[in-house]
């Protein structure tokens, strides 16, 4: 049996120091790639969890056209027979001479128009999720769509599913990102209204962000995993400013910024708590506020030191599959004293600031490339680690006690660093029972 590769902390920095470039193993397009995180959470790109397909139906009262080979749509169908989802997704499926001659872009607009005319309560959009082989053709999708509204009176919006590009500026999860709030219309905007983007699911209730901002006069503060109609979700276009929480909603961002006049700030999700403070202050400056987040600040450590008391400096390994960064969770947990011995990552620009200083505390860390093929023959059951963060750390370390953090509700700030550190009490102590 073969060996996962993996490189130290202190290595990969070293290289980076150099100026060198990044092994083989850590760069998708110089070998197959395995992509653990993808096989483990079955997404193709993204049909578990909030993936093109779910994310693409997250404006209130809309409805997806799937144009696709059987193949791909056929994933679909763990989100459509049952629940909320069941009566929102409709299938334009392709066969080979459709995908030689195109001749399935003609029946696109007859499509749409059967779907709006079989719905009970007619939708507010039309989501036209097309996938891989259109790629390869170069379909003009804005003009497809166009044609669709024109047909039915329903806007149709394009959605790319297009697993080729995942490495691109612009892959599938921030292009329906940009496509989700493409529909929004400019309306005169309000001083005390805030969006949240970033997730398509809400931030959770505790999250100090929403009394922060409240203290500093927002009244109004929308995301759209809370909008409940379509008025809801047109009202974010009255924002004085947007909050962008994940850099994949950049783009978004900034044609709403184009399209709208609404400026945005980006934040970073973080659990090093000097971090998240600073980042607070900046903000506050930002908008001429003062945030009091001290009692928050406190909670949090608090929760830390209650952890490390009961349970001491544990060994983690820290995956991928969660609602963090991977390796600034890592590096916060080095610097709160724990031991991080492995790492499964996907390194990129905005990672290396992080690796050099986890190089620092802990030079031996070992860093996992979750792209690689060797990964098929990771074993963690030999090493010291004792506590795992993250579904793919979970299925490299049978039996070691942690907990997945991966749930659709987004952790942030002070608030994320209590849970987590809650949730990793809990399950430590049920494992310890």
């Amino acid at each position: 049996m073969g060996k996962a590769w993996s490189i130290t902390a202190a290595e990969l920095a070293a290289l980076d120091k150099e100026n060198k470039d990044l092994p083989a193993e850590l760069v998708s397009s110089s070998h197959l790639i395995y992509s653990s995180p993808a096989t483990l959470a079955f997404n193709s790109p993204g049909a578990n969890g909030y993936g093109v397909k779910r994310a693409g139906l997250a404006v209130p009262g809309s409805v997806m056209l799937l144009v696709s080979p059987g193949c791909c749509g056929r994933n679909v169908t763990s989100l459509g027979p049952t629940g909320e989802y069941a009566d929102r997704f409709f299938y334009l499926l392709l066969d080979d001479t459709d995908i030689v001659t195109g001749r399935h872009l003609t029946k696109i607009p007859e499509a749409v128009e059967e779907v709006c005319d079989s719905c009970a309560v007619p939708p507010s959009a039309v989501m036209i999720c097309i996938t891989c082989v259109d790629a390869l053709l170069g379909t003009d999708m804005d003009r497809v769509c166009r044609q669709c509204a024109e047909r039915t009176g329903i806007p149709a919006v394009p959605c790319y599913m297009y697993a080729l590009t995942r490495e691109k500026r612009l892959h599938p999860m921030a292009a329906v990102r940009q496509a989700v709030y493409s529909l929004l219309k400019p309306v005169p905007r309000k001083g005390d209204a805030v969006n949240i983007l970033g997730f398509f699911a809400p931030l959770n209730d505790g999250s100090e962000i929403y009394g922060l901002l409240r203290n500093a006069g927002v009244r109004t503060i929308r995301e759209i995993g809370r909008c409940q109609t379509y008025g809801d979700y047109q009202a974010m276009a009255q924002a004085n400013f947007n909050l962008v929480l994940n850099p994949e909603a950049r783009h978004a961002a900034q044609e709403m910024e184009k399209n709208l006049g609404i400026p945005s700030i980006e934040l970073m999700r973080l659990y090093q708590l000097d971090k998240i403070q600073n980042q607070y202050r900046l903000l506050g400056q930002a908008i001429g506020a003062g945030f009091d987040d001290q009692a928050d600040f406190d909670r949090a450590q608090a929760a830390i030191d209650a952890f490390k008391e009961r349970h001491g400096a544990r060994h983690f390994a820290v995956g991928e599959i969660l609602n963090a960064d991977s390796f600034e969770l890592s590096l916060a947990l080095l610097r709160s004293g724990f031991n991080v011995d492995a790492i499964y990552g996907t390194v990129g620009e905005l990672n290396r600031v992080f690796i050099r200083r986890i190089a620092e505390l802990s030079p031996h860390t070992r860093i996992y490339s979750n792209l690689s093929p060797t990964m098929l023959w990771c074993d963690g059951s030999e090493s010291a680690v004792d506590t795992v963060l993250g579904a793919d750390a979970i299925y490299y370390h049978p039996g070691c006690p942690g907990v997945e953090w991966n749930d659709e509700v987004q952790p942030f700030g002070y608030d994320g660093v209590s849970r987590l550190f809650e949730e990793l009490d809990a399950a430590l102590t049920q494992k310890e029972v």
